[in-house]
């Protein structure tokens, strides 16, 4: 049975879509059937961290009602597919964003998982992309602005009959002042279903000539294997045991080594000397 997920948040900037598009990734790693819309039809950049941004067809040309959904389902990285928002201000303006729910559901029994990446706030774009969804995650930061914000975000989700099932929190640097996750779990009366720590391979995922996400370009990051573990546990699926390169001892070490045979061995002569 398909799960249909919005990830949404209060605010912009808390890695939403970047969650969302590595999440998609490591489901399909489990060889699950995965799709992945961009539903921030207003600020799309989904397309961009995955590459795609040259795609001819796009939701908003599906929500205006110039083409067909199908049509704007392409392969994306990973083993995902994906549909893209339109980058168009003048085309945005005139789209359908209710129509949503209804494209969902036509194409969602194909799957075994559909992401939405919602826009973020609570405008009529994100409670398009709340409706349109069976469950909802919530992306927040371990702060109090972003906690603040993301309750909210839970509190109109219930409104419109859409289902809060749990936190993700991300950027952890473990610093003083941070919120810890049992309060964050006591303030929105979720549990947490990810936790992923701040890494640098996030951002410098963006910042290569040809961009990808984290899972594919450096799948062992810490960020990386905080997703495959959040993914582990919206589908059920055990975790694989990463393979650890056995770290070969340096020149050091490898002196100190001989040197410690050789104690011990002369040590061993003068024992046999005396007896």
């Amino acid at each position: 049975m398909v799960r249909i997920i919005t990830i949404a948040s209060g605010k912009g900037g808390v890695g939403k879509t970047t969650i969302t598009a590595n999440l998609g990734i490591a489901l399909a790693q489990q060889d699950l059937r995965v799709l992945v819309i961009d539903a921030d039809i207003a600020m799309a950049n989904l397309s961009l961290l995955l590459g795609m941004q040259s795609s001819p067809i796009t939701l908003h040309d599906v929500l205006l009602g110039e083409s067909n959904v199908h049509d704007a389902i392409y392969d994306g990285p990973g083993g995902i597919h994906f549909i893209p928002s339109g980058l168009s201000i003048e085309s945005y303006r005139r789209v359908d964003a209710e129509r949503l729910e209804s494209l969902v559901r036509e194409i969602a029994e194909s799957y075994d998982f559909v992401l939405m990446d919602a826009p973020a706030g609570i405008e009529k774009s994100v409670m398009a992309a709340l409706s349109a969804a069976d469950e909802v995650l919530l992306v927040t930061m371990p702060n109090s602005p972003s906690v603040a914000d993301v309750l909210k975000t839970k509190i109109v989700a219930q409104r419109i009959g859409s289902h809060p099932v749990g936190i993700v929190l991300n950027f952890l640097r473990g610093e003083k002042g941070e919120i810890s996750d049992d309060d964050i779990m006591k303030m929105l009366e979720l549990p947490i279903y990810g936790m992923i720590p701040y890494d640098s391979e996030i951002r410098k995922s963006f910042m290569q000539e040809n961009v990808a996400p984290v899972m594919i370009r450096v799948p062992n990051s810490p960020a990386s294997i905080a997703i495959r573990k959040m993914a582990a546990k919206l589908s059920g699926v055990s975790v694989a045991p990463q393979i650890t390169k056995v770290k070969k001892p340096g020149f050091l070490s490898r002196l100190f080594g001989f040197f410690r045979k050789k104690k011990k061995a002369s040590a061993e002569e003068i024992k046999k000397e005396t007896e």
